[in-house]
């Protein structure tokens, strides 16, 4: 579950070029079965975020790519706000038996240092405190670059998506390894 604001629904883009899609195409040729679900929404904020969980759940995702609180830093909302919410999902969505990895967001210069500080350690510390895995950036490699962004400045294109794609293998390669190992793994024993 690809579960996100703008940047995962693909705003400006045809969906197939939409990170979810662009993913299922490479899970596909790497020979992982799982389905993408593109459970994005322009604009939404962790509050939002917060509120389609259960939607989410509806699901039942095996694991759940984390890509909120661009909104919540672009509009200056409260860091502690953000944190909260984030963590909020985090808790019901491992409830419910999902993997979680985190996607950790930066905010342009012109927000002033501290809120641009604080508002990046949330995500680092959400994936520290509940260990999870972390995308230190997810626009790493594409923000601020022109060619790969639309005219907005903040959404990719699709050659920007292949980008993404490639930043998030890096975190969710390891987590479908992990869980291929466990469900071969013999049961029982002592």
């Amino acid at each position: 579950m690809a579960f996100g604001d703008s940047l995962t629904a693909g705003l400006g883009v045809n969906r197939d070029d939409a990170y979810p899609a662009q993913l299922q195409r490479r899970l596909d040729e790497l020979d992982y079965r799982y389905r993408v679900i593109n459970a994005g929404v322009s604009g939404d904020t962790t509050a939002g975020g917060l509120r389609r969980v259960p939607w989410v759940l509806g699901s039942k995702p095996d694991v759940v790519i984390l890509e909120l609180g661009g909104n919540d830093g672009l509009r200056g909302l409260s860091l502690e706000q953000t944190k909260h919410n984030l963590s909020r999902i985090i808790e019901q969505l491992r409830q419910a038996g999902a993997t979680i990895i985190l996607a950790g967001m930066k905010l342009p210069p012109n927000y002033g240092q501290d809120y641009i500080r604080g508002f990046e350690v949330i995500y680092r510390d959400l994936a520290r405190h509940y260990d999870l895995a972390f995308i230190p950036f997810f626009l790493e490699g594409v923000a601020a670059s022109p060619a790969l962004n639309q005219a907005d400045g903040i959404h990719p294109t699709r050659e920007g998506y292949r980008i993404v794609v490639e930043q998030v293998l890096k975190a969710l390669t390891p987590v479908l390894q992990a869980r291929s190992r466990k469900s071969r793994a013999p049961h029982g024993g002592s």
